[in-house]
Formats: structure tokens, C-alpha cells, sequence
């Protein structure tokens, strides 16, 4: 649990702003082609999950991945010697290496992002850009503030989807937690102690628990909500 909290404080907030940033690009309307873009954001998550992960296990080879090959490029040096850096063998980067698949399939969330910032008043903007506003002001006090329903609903899937991570770890090595038992999260070790060693009982408790935690961390999220979240049909 530890582990998989750890990552789910790495891997979500930087994809929540990542999707946040694109939808914000792909919503002005100085981009030229932002049908085209915003397809092409998209079609990742139209690929198998498996076959995603299995893509991005050679992208992020330590010798012939195309992101150490650019590193190697950019700074004329390998990041370790005759090796790149090892994404999914280092402690220290796996994590990271695991955020990226997420990345790659944010198209999701970036078209809630921006159904979300499509339902924002443009009288708003020009109000605002009348009294001198900047780009920077329209964003924290407009967007942000009218955004944050969206914003909430994209936090609690995605808390409850990094509690159930399991499909990169275990394609990638069966579940042995490799590296140095970085990747042996919950529902790692929920399916290895439930389908692997036929510990029905103990699997069905480990499911309970995650369960009540997942309800609790919902219910707190709620519970907070009312400080943070704003709707426009409500009185402040």
C-alpha cells in the first residue's frame, strides 16, 4: 500500500496538469488544426493497454529506446556509461517510466478538460481582458475556479484507478516487484496472493480492505469538496 501510494502522489498529479495543459492549448483558438491535434491526442487510448505498455517497454530501452537515444543526441554522452538510463530497472525512474504509459493515454481526460473549459461563459474573458486582465489572471481567477467540478471528478477516478494499478507491473515482469520490489503494488499483490498461491481468504480480505480505503479517501475528497469546488449555480 505504501508503494502504491507513493506512486499514485507521483503519477497523478502530473497527469491531471499534463491533460489540463493540453486541453488549455487545444481549446484556444489561435491553434491552427486543433481538430487534427486534438484526434491525435486522443487516438493513444484507442490502443490495447497491453500493447501500450509492451510499446512503451521499448521506448524506454536502457540501449536502443528513442529516449535515451535523443539524452544521448542532446548531450553527446550515454546517462550511465555504455548504458542510458534505465527506466524500468532503476529504483529511482520506474515510477517516473510507469508515468509515462499514463501519459500517453491522457487523451481521456483531456477531452473532459476540454468539454469542461468549452462551458465557461466567454463573456467571462472579455469582461475580464476589458478590465486588463492578463492571460495569467483569466487563467487562476476564471478558468481554475469554473474548471474545478471537472477537476474533481478527474481526482477521484483518478485516485481510485492508482489504487488499482496492476496491468504495467505485472506485464511487464509477471508481478515480482522488479525493481527491488518498486512495482509489488496492492493489486499485485492481491492477484498473486488470490490466483497465484490460492489464498482465497486472505485475497477476499485484501480486497475489503482496499475497498473501505478507496471509500474512505472518496468520502474525505467529498467532504473537502465544498472549500475547493466551485459551481456556478451557487451562492458564495
Amino acid at each position: 500500500m505504501r508503494r502504491t501510494i507513493h506512486f499514485a502522489a507521483i503519477s497523478l498529479p502530473i497527469s491531471l496538469l499534463f491533460a489540463l495543459f493540453l486541453a488549455i492549448l487545444l481549446n484556444s483558438e489561435n491553434v491552427l488544426g486543433r481538430s487534427i491535434y486534438r484526434t491525435l491526442f486522443y487516438m493513444p487510448t484507442m490502443i490495447p493497454l497491453v500493447a501500450t505498455v509492451l510499446i512503451w517497454n521499448g521506448v524506454l530501452n536502457e540501449q536502443t529506446g528513442w529516449i535515451n537515444v535523443l539524452i544521448e543526441r542532446l548531450t553527446g554522452i550515454r546517462a550511465t556509461g555504455t548504458q542510458g538510463l534505465r527506466w524500468l530497472a532503476d529504483p529511482n525512474l520506474v515510477y517516473y517510466a510507469y508515468t509515462m504509459f499514463g501519459l500517453w493515454g491522457v487523451g481521456n481526460a483531456m477531452i473532459i478538460f476540454l468539454a469542461g473549459l468549452q462551458g465557461i461563459p466567454k463573456e467571462l474573458y472579455e469582461a475580464a481582458e476589458i478590465d486588463g486582465a492578463n492571460w495569467l489572471q483569466r487563467l487562476i481567477f476564471i478558468t481554475i475556479p469554473l474548471l474545478t467540478p471537472v477537476i474533481f471528478y478527474q481526482l477521484v477516478l483518478g485516485v481510485i484507478g492508482s489504487l488499482q494499478y496492476f496491468l504495467a507491473p505485472f506485464v511487464l515482469n509477471n508481478g515480482t516487484g522488479f525493481p527491488e520490489g518498486m512495482t509489488r503494488f496492492f493489486m499485485v499483490y492481491f492477484y498473486k496472493q488470490s490466483f497465484t498461491f490460492f489464498s482465497m481468504g486472505y485475497g477476499a480480505t485484501l480486497a475489503w480492505l482496499m475497498l473501505i480505503i478507496a471509500m474512505i479517501i472518496t468520502i474525505v475528497l467529498f467532504g473537502t469538496a465544498r472549500y475547493w469546488v466551485f459551481y456556478t449555480t451557487e451562492e458564495r
